[in-house]
């Protein structure tokens, strides 16, 4: 204020210096935010004329973790329809699952029942047979509930799924204590328990660990087929292609080098596991047990 006040009447001093200094600075910012939000607004516009019509494929494929492609399931079923009169049949068909070989056998125009002891190898009704429940280890006995041809075998609970043949009607579940037990005593069914894979298609886990040749029973919409791994696999890899295949129901069948059979369209016979109670190369169990559908 001293200064001002020493300015003559007729003297001229600027002040205006420092006030333009910060006029044009506030000035040039505001330019640049203009041009960022232009910048932006274009950027944005080209990348949804761009992206906008594209449809989302999914995860592009990568070298270090590759995308596993499973064959595409379907609905209704799996097999082909089959006129009633034809004679029967086993459908045989390969399908990849969570990149697993998986091989299918549909029964046609047949009958499941149970079987105890060794299978006739000649009796040509047979169109598929593969052992069912396991043997005990202590004292040879079928482990689980069994029913064969309304006489009950055994009576354990100790797996929680199960298969039961009543009049020509399978049923596969997963419970702890089902009146089909007794509705097969009553009525000269069969019944059987074995480990739980899916129920209600949803993953049941199983204690038992390692990899091994897998097999099961399962119900897919109404379509009772039988399965096996071409590889070896756990119980949980086993059961989640089981579920990716879209099945509602399904219990294990004894796996590993287990014997069985199935015969095609063309009365081929497609043999599985290893014929030891054949052979004799081992000694096989009298309670070993089978599931056997026949030729109606």
């Amino acid at each position: 204020m001293k200064e001002l006040k020493d300015i003559r009447d007729d003297q001229i001093r600027i002040i205006g210096e420092e006030v333009k200094k910060k006029s044009l600075s506030r000035g040039v910012w505001g330019i640049i935010i203009a041009i960022l939000i232009l910048s932006t607004a274009i950027i944005m516009l080209v990348v949804s004329r761009y992206y906008g019509d594209q449809e989302i494929i999914g995860p592009e494929p990568a070298v270090f973790e590759p995308i596993i492609v499973s064959e595409p399931t379907q609905n209704g079923k799996i097999g082909n329809e089959v006129d009633t009169l034809n004679v029967g049949y086993t459908e045989i068909k390969d399908t990849l699952i969570n990149d697993i070989p998986i091989k299918i056998f549909i029964p046609h125009n047949a009958e499941m029942s149970l079987h105890i002891g060794k299978i006739n190898k000649e009796d040509t009704s047979i169109i598929y047979t593969a052992q069912a429940a396991d043997v005990r280890a202590d004292n040879g006995g079928i482990v689980g509930a069994f029913v064969l041809k309304g006489e009950p075998k055994a009576w354990g609970l100790s797996k929680k799924g199960f298969c039961a043949s009543i009049n020509g009607q399978v049923t596969i579940g997963v419970t702890e204590n089902s009146p089909l037990f007794e509705k097969a005593t009553e009525e000269g069914g069969y019944f059987f328990r074995q480990y739980p894979l899916v129920s209600n298609g949803k993953l049941v886990e199983n204690e038992p660990k390692g990899k091994s040749t897998r097999r099961a029973i399962c119900d897919r919409q109404g379509e009772i087929f039988m399965v096996e791994t071409g590889t070896t696999e756990s119980f949980h890899d086993f059961a989640q292609a089981l579920v990716d295949l879209g099945v509602d129901q399904a219990i294990y069948l004894v796996g590993s080098t287990a014997y069985g059979w199935a015969v095609d369209e063309n009365g081929k016979t497609h043999e599985f596991g290893e014929d030891n109670y054949y052979t004799g190369r081992r000694k096989m169990p009298k309670n070993t047990s089978y599931i056997v559908w026949k030729r109606k």
